[in-house]
């Protein structure tokens, strides 16, 4: 089947990670102009009372292994059955959209679990601006790895899921 002609589908093309995203930024302030000293990351343990897992606890188990982002080149596209078919660099995504944080647990099938504190946009955010036509009923994530997957429209605005680029405070790397 197509997926222009089954009109139900919104295509998220990431030519960057598919939920995770990194964050770089600078802040001069006009306190200085000398280059900032990097600190080690700290990652948050617990948030609102809530015992967090390590983010060594969180298995990277992509299917062709981790993949470096040049942020440069990074676009995000949401076209399909959208009224405004968009395009957005690195620097759009993070620092054009309100950011939100949300613990989630996840399970996975090969028997490990983690409670996280990721910090990202709502994909939904994304959606809203693109305009979601009225038939849309799936979006399908296209990773930088050729990895793709799709998930209800519905699932995505109801869970308010995100486009994360922080896990326990720490910034992930590209």
């Amino acid at each position: 089947m197509n997926v222009m002609e089954s009109n139900k589908y919104i295509l998220f093309s990431l030519c960057g990670l598919m939920s995770f995203l990194i964050f770089i930024a600078g802040c001069t302030g006009g306190i200085s102009t000398e280059q900032a000293k990097e600190l080690e990351s700290v990652q948050v343990k617990e948030y609102q009372g809530e015992k967090l897992s390590s983010v060594n606890d969180f298995r990277e188990n992509s299917i062709k292994g981790p993949q470096h982002v040049n942020l440069d080149d990074y676009t995000l596209k949401v076209a399909g059955l959208v009224e405004k078919p968009s395009s957005y660099s690195y620097d759009e995504v993070i620092n054009g959209h309100q950011s939100f944080k949300k613990v989630v647990s996840l399970d996975c099938v090969e028997g490990w679990s983690v409670k996280i504190l990721w910090e990202g946009i709502r994909v939904k955010d994304l959606i809203d601006e693109a305009g979601a036509l009225p038939t849309a009923r799936v979006v399908i994530f296209h990773a930088y790895d050729g990895y793709t997957t799709a998930l209800p429209l519905n699932y995505i605005i109801d869970n308010n899921l995100l486009l994360a680029y922080k896990m326990n405070d720490v910034v992930l790397p590209p």
